[in-house]
Parts: structure tokens; sequence; C-alpha cells
């Protein structure tokens, strides 16, 4: 399968281009940078079409700005332009590496809006919300799936063991929420090559 990475140099991103070259895709490294692989501003359509023209899925691990400004506004643009840019290539398949912070919890709640849920993070993880939002709303003509970790990630081992689930927090028997980025990288090519959730979102934990 050819793959376009978007943003693979990142803890996440570099895992699953890892993950994906392991099990023979072949992985096509984009970043704002180019100091890997191609070059590509995913805030321009155009350029995202050119870059995906060819491939049979991507798979984005954009984040927003960390530079203190409102995450949401950019990202949303972002990945309006994305959407458009697939369409325009006419590749429909797109995974999502999401955030955590929309999943449900016990009380009903989405993890972000709990009351512990860490303020450092949570400007960011509303941002990932409106994200799921967007593609539940607006992408019913692509295959895309969206794929939120546990709680907690970092890198780690590959177990290849893990829970996996839809939209409710996955928690172990001790109530902690933890994934390593390389189990995440396993279970989001998994479901890149199984296509069980088209449409909809799965997450992970131990």
């Amino acid at each position: 399968m050819k793959i376009l990475l978007i943003g693979a140099t990142g803890m996440i991103g570099s895992r699953i281009a890892a993950e994906a070259s392991a099990r023979g895709h072949e992985v096509t490294a984009a970043t704002r940078s180019g100091r890997t692989g191609i070059t590509l501003d995913v805030t321009a359509p155009g350029r995202v079409a050119e870059a995906a023209a060819g491939h049979d899925a991507v798979v984005s691990a954009v984040s927003p700005p960390r530079d203190g400004s409102g995450p949401a506004a950019p990202l949303l643009a972002a990945y309006r332009s994305l959407l458009d840019g697939l369409r325009t290539a006419d590749v429909r398949r797109l995974l999502v590496v999401g955030g955590a912070g929309s999943l449900r919890t016990a009380s009903g709640q989405d993890r972000v809006d709990t009351p512990d849920f860490p303020a450092i993070y949570k400007a960011e993880s509303l941002a990932q919300r409106e994200v799921l939002r967007l593609l539940r709303a607006d992408a019913d003509d692509l295959d895309w799936t969206y794929v939120s970790p546990a709680d907690e990630i970092a890198p780690g081992e590959r177990t290849g063991t893990f829970q996996l689930g839809r939209d409710d927090l996955l928690t172990a028997e001790d109530g902690s929420s933890f994934i390593s980025a390389e189990d995440y990288a396993v279970a989001l090519v998994d479901e890149l090559e199984k296509r069980d959730a088209i449409r909809g979102r799965i997450t992970l934990a131990y």
C-alpha cells in the first residue's frame, strides 16, 4: 500500500512510519520543513492534492500550533484544506492521529470536560475534538478513521497487546489509561489494513 504520512517526524508519526514500513508498505514522508521526505504545507489544498495523488491512503499526524495562540482555528483550517486536497486527488482513505480528550468517561462527560483534565493540554484537546466533529459532519464522502490514544501516550515498547474500543476511554484494572507510541502505531496500521472502523473512531489502551 502506498501511504502519504503527514507529520512523519513527530513522536507518533515517526513510529507510524517505522511500523508501516516494517510491514512492507511504501511510505511517503511529508513535513512542513521538508527535512524528512517531501515538503508539504497542509493549508494549501492544491499542494495536498499534488502530494496525495497516486497514494492509496493518507495518514495525518498534523498538530496545531504550540506557540501560545489558540489552536482550534488553525487546526480546523488545516483539516478543511486536507479534506479538499484529498477530494481533488481522489484519495478516499484517511487516518487521523487524534486526541483522547473527546473520549467519553464513566461520568458521561468527554475526558476534556472532566474537572481533573490537565489544563496545559486543554486547548489542544478541544481543538482535536473539533477535528473529530468536522469529520463526522463533513466527510461522509471519505473513508476516514480517527484514532484516539489512551489518556496518556509516551515512547515505550511495542507489545502488540492492548484493548481496543471506540468512543469510551479505556482503562486498566488499576484505573490507569496508557499506551505506548509504538503500540499506537500498531493499532493505526492494523486499522489501515483491516478497515474495521470506516467513518468512525477507535481508541486503545493497556
